[in-house]
């Protein structure tokens, strides 16, 4: 069969590395992909963003599968478009992907199904959202409704903070149409932890659980980034807390799916905040986190086609999932600057030297290719990857191999992994 992918980030070249290793499949296409991507995959002459086309490029080039990456075709109704053409895809229609497209619907969704998360207001008004600042009070965090990339969520310690932070949404408008409605929550302590479950809308089946690191440096300090690093499997995620996931989180918002009539045939992301035993839910997403995806793929031994098709299918009950006991541990090279201003198209070495390892994968994220020689083309460039026999192992496979790559200015984190060692 042929596979279709859409996206060109990092997640997707790990999505299309799986999808080649599957004997089910012929030929690959991807857009608008990467440098990486394209030693896979075949490109696709219609637009990203042009759904319409996309579909009448699936029906034209005997696609049995489309997987979507990105949150925005998604909430755009990509979905939607292939199955009026009686058209195999991976994701959810436009009405379950509301789920990330509006965190206000979301947060909402969560308090009707009994979902355990922070306490929050939901604000279209600059001044009634300045006025519950003083009424409530610091620590809170400040959420565009939006999307925003990863990068509409900015944690206030001081009420003065927050103030600010509402002025960047709603009167800045830092995030665009994002910003229209605000949230305000409490803050939540503890660890964060991502389970990316599959559902095909009658069953639901975690993956193995990872950590992100959203700051852009060390012991999470500085803004929010798309994510610096991940590593699965999450050791805070303990055998007592994933039961609880599957009866406080996962079950009751497969309820939610039936309930609410959405068309959900793919991931359900939700990102966990982890206190004594306690859980709560930071945000749900609707597709594979990045750069989760490329630490929890390289550890799947189940024939990754197969699960997207069971799920697209709806014969997710019929799939036993196998998993790499090694652990994996991914650490993303980032533009300087980012995830501020960066330059692009600064040459990249050490790619292949990096991949000598049979361990190790670089998963390309923001690469070009110009006169042949692979280049940056985004804020986050490479998502390093390596199998571990335990994770001190993997730590330091990757930060091996990292250090064998080299462009201006890159930036990394060196702590990824550190959290589960303690």
């Amino acid at each position: 069969m042929n596979v279709l992918i859409i996206g060109g980030g990092g997640r997707e070249h790990a999505i299309a590395y799986k999808v080649k290793q599957s004997i089910r499949v012929k030929r690959i296409f991807c857009t608008p992909g990467n440098a990486g991507i394209f030693k896979i995959c075949e490109p696709v002459p219609v637009r990203a963003d042009d759904y319409s086309g996309l579909a009448k490029f699936a029906a034209e080039n005997n696609i049995g599968l489309t997987i979507v990456g990105p949150e925005v075709p998604l909430c755009a109704g990509i979905v939607n478009e292939f199955h009026n053409r009686n058209l195999q895809i991976f994701g959810p229609d436009k009405k379950g992907a509301q789920l990330e497209g509006s965190k206000v619907f979301a947060k909402q969704f969560m308090e009707k199904y009994g979902i355990p998360t922070a306490d929050f207001e939901c604000f279209t008004d600059q001044e009634k959202a300045l006025a519950y600042i003083d009424r409530k009070g610091a620590p809170l965090v400040v959420k565009a409704d939006g999307l925003a990339a990863g990068k509409g969520v900015i944690v206030c310690k001081t009420n003065e903070e927050a103030k600010k932070a509402v002025k960047l949404i709603m009167e800045d408008k830092a995030f665009g149409e994002a910003g229209k409605q605000l949230l305000i929550e409490d803050m939540l302590y503890g660890e964060e932890a991502s389970i990316l479950a599959l559902t095909d809308g009658k069953t639901i089946v975690a993956l193995e659980p990872s950590q992100d690191h959203k700051a852009v440096y060390d012991d999470d300090q500085g803004p929010n980034t798309g994510g610096m690093g991940a590593y699965s499997p999450a050791p805070v995620v303990t055998p007592g807390i994933m039961e609880k996931v599957n009866r406080k989180v996962l079950q009751p918002a497969l309820e939610g799916l039936k309930n609410e009539r959405m068309d959900f045939h793919g991931v359900l992301y939700a990102g966990l905040m982890i206190q004594d035993g306690k859980i709560n839910v930071l945000e749900f997403n609707v597709r594979f986190g990045d750069p989760e995806t490329q630490a929890v793929l390289s550890r799947l031994k189940t024939d990754f086609v197969d699960l997207c098709l069971a799920t697209a299918k709806g014969t997710l009950n019929s799939i036993e999932l196998k998993w790499d006991a090694r652990p994996a541990v991914c650490v993303v090279t980032a533009s300087g600057g980012y995830p501020g201003k960066y330059h692009k198209h600064l040459p990249i070495s050490g790619i292949e030297n990096a991949e000598e390892n049979k361990d190790v994968f670089v998963f390309h994220s923001g690469t070009d290719l110009r006169h042949g020689e692979v280049v940056t083309n985004g804020g986050r460039v490479l998502g390093v990857t390596a199998l571990g026999n335990d994770l001190s192992d993997a730590i330091e496979k990757v930060y091996e191999a990292v250090e064998k790559i080299h462009f201006d200015q890159m930036h990394f984190r060196w702590d990824i992994g550190a959290k589960a060692l303690k």
